[in-house]
């Protein structure tokens, strides 16, 4: 085995991997960072004999991470990236004939096999911080595994991770053996300092970098969930640190390589430094000198909606397990110190591991390369999480859309053009559509800015980032400007029209995307349905209509991040033949009334309309009932019989049961295109809705052979035994009442009853002032019992009526006693 000059964590577990992958094909590694897995297993395996002549490829998740590790191990051999280890990533490869270790990204590896299959040449596939779950690395090994199953039984695939459920991998790759390094790590002490809900993160996390750096010794490592807070935190420190000593340090995928290579290098003597890193400083780098580590306890991850087709960028809480490996970069070299912004209680509310990307991304390119594999259903393939069928559905939906799959899934010779280009599928179809009107090199820079980040800035307009990129003149952009280059070149045909603007060429890849002011300036609705918003300053705040490429944000306060103005005359020629013609017949519901208009629609978009006399539809009825619902029951025209008769039927319900018709608001409001809406054809506001109207329509929900029974059992009103006809109140919550004075009751021996004599009317019985005195469901016991003190009292109130001893022989009266008695 190969002997080096210093030894790591690593060393104790090499002889075991290297005896596992003698006897199999297969195998898992599991090392916490900071073990040396990433630089020493590939420089051990190379001496293996299954490797003699061949090439092992090792896979990194970000391109860092792929030269960092490409120059460690270049320096370990005492040569230059490009001899024997070698680096292909998308900007920058160096390989030659003498290179046996090629690091690439994990996106890069997935066209390699794509385009070779049997991985000629390759002795070994090892898939780095796997724990990641990249979409990417997860097609990468499934591809893998059905490779090595059909056509290279002697390919050896290692998974390693830091944090990872081995055993679980370990059945995917056939029960592959799991071997685990222990690492070697310092204490860290972990320092809780909370979250102000009401003071923006980058506030708060300067703040603490101001603590930590009064309080502790060493350079700082601080997690953000993206660019935007890294530079204001960055604005904050250089306002506030004043030792010109320190150095504040970004750390980004979109940063030159230069900037990168100033993060992760040691702090010169006598320097300190405070890096600002987004979770690509999690695991697979190594920057010396930390001893510090400062976690927002954010991410910020690509969310994938299927309903819409969007995908947003979302910030989220990180995972136990990444919170875990943020806090030991504080431990690598000596003991170190974990400041977390949140409460020491969260921890535990905290997802165990950070969700995989393959069951919240857009499945579409995916899909794409499972066809280009030959695999129509990605289902067939091994993957660690099957992926979700929603978004394989409108994933499948989209490639069809493009015209790059059939109907059964295959790949078409359409899309076969797209998958030479390195772009996502809509992008791809944009610069391919754009070459027809000799525009290939307008889309390719357009496409570049989209998905290398951080290329002409980070404005919204993306007419001024594609204006930036094309005058930038660092290494990145010009290599990024030989690419786009190469896609247009493979994309050029002879013109067949006028060109376009950017809008109109964004168009071609998210038609639905474009997007209508409406409201304030900065407020958007996408035709995809998605409201969206800009800062109200931002000079495209005031634009009728953008094209959009990216948002960031939930439903409810989705902020544009990518967008360009877009012509309405170029709206009507890129999708014009998607736009409806339709007339609309909405509610008014200030006016109360409906409005009919002629709307050409694109999606959720109304371009443009007038307004239409309203039709005398049963479909205008139903959204006349559906508005009047949306006001609410009280705002029809209920008199006051009919109100009294509904409640009289909803009491029989109560009493009887199903039979009788449920006349509730709820069930009212939810029916009211069965008993409302037919008798509304012809009518257009409330005003035309009469009382009789509304009777007819409501009273018609009683069944024939209800309606004597209703009569029979809830009467309207109740004779005395005066002879008077007395209302009853259904309304009242403790059940139906008579409200009736007590002396036109005497002689009666019966409490009165409804419902064919089950339930006892409420009596309210009242003073001939009409004032309640007594409430009663047991009349003959109130004669019996309580009449004697409501007499005594009631005699020297009301002394001209009577108020017998024995109400039971009293005649009943609705007058006063007569003059002299």
């Amino acid at each position: 085995m190969r002997v080096f000059d210093t030894s790591l964590p690593i060393d104790a577990v090499l002889a075991d991997l290297t005896e596992s992958l003698r006897a199999r094909a297969n195998a898992v590694l599991v090392a916490p960072p900071g073990a040396g897995k990433t630089t020493r297993v590939p420089l051990v395996l190379l001496d293996e004999p299954w490797v003699q002549g061949k090439k092992l490829i090792l896979l990194e998740p970000r391109r860092l991470a792929a030269r960092a590790a490409a120059d460690r191990m270049a320096r370990t051999l005492g040569e230059a990236v490009g001899e024997t280890v070698g680096l292909r990533v998308r900007l920058g490869s160096k390989i030659s004939r003498k290179t046996r270790i090629e690091v690439v990204t994990e996106g890069v590896f997935a066209r390699m096999i794509l385009d070779d299959p049997s991985l000629e040449g390759v002795a070994a596939v090892l898939f780095d911080e796997f724990h990641e779950r990249s979409l990417d690395a997860d097609l990468g090994l499934a591809l893998a595994l059905d490779a090595q199953g059909g056509l290279r039984e002697d390919l050896r695939l290692l998974v390693m991770s830091a944090t990872l459920d081995g055993a679980r991998v370990a059945k995917l790759l056939g029960s592959a053996p799991v071997i685990e390094s222990e690492g070697r790590a310092y204490p860290v002490e972990t320092r809780y300092l909370g979250r102000d809900p009401n003071r923006r993160i980058d506030e708060q996390v300067a703040d603490a970098v101001i603590r930590a750096l009064r309080a502790e010794t060493g350079s700082i490592l601080v997690f953000l969930p993206g660019q935007g807070e890294i530079r204001r935190v960055e604005t904050f420190l250089r306002e506030r640190v004043t030792d010109p000593t320190i150095d504040i340090a970004p750390l980004y995928g979109a940063l030159e390589r230069g900037e990168q290579d100033l993060a992760v290098s040691p702090a010169k003597p006598g320097r300190r430094k405070v890096v600002l890193a987004t979770s690509i400083a999690e695991t697979s780098l190594t920057i010396e000198g930390v001893r510090v580590v400062i976690d927002s306890g954010l991410a910020r991850v690509p969310v994938f909606e299927p309903n819409i087709g969007l995908t947003r960028l979302e910030t989220v809480r990180v995972s136990r397990a990444a919170a875990d490996q943020r806090r030991g970069r504080a431990g690598r070299t000596e003991p170190g110190v974990s400041y977390r912004l949140w409460e020491e209680a969260a921890t535990g509310a905290l997802e165990a591991f950070s969700r995989p990307e393959i069951l919240s991304a857009d499945l579409a390119p995916l899909l794409l390369d499972c066809a280009a594999w030959g695999v129509t259903d990605p289902a067939n393939l091994a993957f660690l999480d099957p992926p979700p069928k929603p978004a394989v559905k409108e994933a499948r939906a989209l490639l069809q859309q493009l015209l790059a799959v059939d109907d059964d899934g295959r790949i078409t010779e359409t899309g076969r053009r797209l998958r030479n280009l390195p772009l996502p599928p809509r992008l791809g179809r944009m610069v391919l559509i754009a070459g027809e009107s000799g525009q290939a090199r307008d889309a390719a820079d357009l496409a570049a800015v989209l998905v290398e980040r951080g290329l002409g800035g980070d404005v919204v307009d993306l007419s001024e980032r594609v204006e930036r990129f094309r005058r930038d003149r660092s290494k990145r952009a010009e290599d990024m400007r030989r690419m786009a280059e190469g896609w247009a070149k493979a994309s050029a045909s002879s013109p067949k029209g006028e060109p376009h603007s950017i809008g109109a060429l964004l168009t071609l890849a998210y038609p639905d995307r474009l997007a209508k002011a409406r409201g304030k300036p900065g407020e958007y609705l996408m035709a995809n349905g998605r409201g969206a918003v800009l800062e109200a300053h931002d000079r495209l705040a005031k634009e009728p209509y953008l094209a959009v490429a990216e948002i960031s944000g939930g439903a409810a306060s989705a902020r544009i991040l990518a967008a360009v103005p877009i012509a309405p005359e170029e709206i009507e020629a890129f999708v014009g033949d998607k736009i409806e013609q339709r007339e609309e017949v909405t509610f008014d519901r200030q006016a109360r009334a409906l409005r009919a208009r002629g709307v050409r629609r694109y999606g959720a978009l109304s371009l443009n309309e007038r307004p239409l006399p309203v039709p005398m539809t049963e479909e205008a009825a139903r959204a006349l009932a559906a508005g009047l619902m949306s006001l609410g029951i009280d705002a029809l025209p209920f008199s006051k019989a009919l109100a009294q008769w509904r409640e009289r039927v909803m009491f029989l319900r109560k009493a009887e049961g199903d039979e009788w018709p449920d006349l509730s608001d709820e069930a009212l409001v939810a029916t009211a295109e069965e008993w409302l809406a037919p008798h509304l054809v012809g009518k257009t506001s409330l005003n035309e809705i009469g009382a009789d109207l509304l009777s007819e329509a409501l009273r018609s929900l009683l069944p024939w052979n209800l309606q004597r029974r209703l009569d029979a059992e809830a009467p309207t009103h109740i004779e005395v035994p005066t002879g008077s006809q007395i209302p009853v109140d259904y309304g009242a919550e403790e059940g139906p009442v008579l409200a009736v004075r007590v002396q036109e009751l005497f002689g009666l021996d019966k409490h009165p009853t409804i419902a064919a004599g089950r339930v006892p009317l409420i009596l309210h019985l009242l003073s001939p002032a009409q004032r309640p005195i007594q409430i009663t469901r047991d009349l003959p016991g109130f004669w019996r019992g309580s009449w004697a003190a409501v007499r005594a009292d009631m005699r020297g109130q009301y002394p001209k009526h009577p108020w017998p001893e024995d109400p039971l022989t009293a005649p009943p009266t609705r007058r006063a006693k007569p003059r002299g008695t």
